[in-house]
Order: structure tokens, then C-alpha cells, then sequence
């Protein structure tokens, strides 16, 4: 996204739903301002685990 403009999770998904397999769609989508990026220039996978480590999702009964 460009600064300034923003997406919905359904939107997202509505957008994707033709392009990818089902189970690759999102529970959930969370908007960062910025990639965190190892040394090398690569995703820091890691540093977003670690971020997101106590993040949970609500199922749609309401439990955890």
C-alpha cells in the first residue's frame, strides 16, 4: 500500500481469493509500517515471530 491509503481484511481477502489456493488466505491481517530485514537485506522472519509470538486469534465461536 502507498502511504495514506488503506485496505480492510475482507477487501484483502476478496482480492486474493482468485489468485491463491484457500488455504493460503489470511485468519487475519495485521498492517506494519515496515518489513524488518536481516543484515543482508532478506525478510526477517524471526524478528516477526518474535513480534507477533502472543498474538491469537479469536475463533469465530469466540474461544482462543
Amino acid at each position: 500500500m502507498k502511504p495514506g491509503q488503506s485496505v480492510t481484511k475482507d477487501e484483502l481477502v476478496a482480492f486474493l481469493e482468485p489468485r491463491v489456493a484457500k488455504w493460503w488466505l489470511p485468519d487475519a491481517v495485521e498492517v506494519i509500517d515496515e518489513v524488518p530485514k536481516t543484515s543482508v537485506g532478506k525478510f526477517s522472519k524471526k524478528t516477526l515471530r518474535d513480534k507477533f509470538s502472543g498474538y491469537r486469534i479469536d475463533a469465530p465461536d469466540g474461544t482462543r
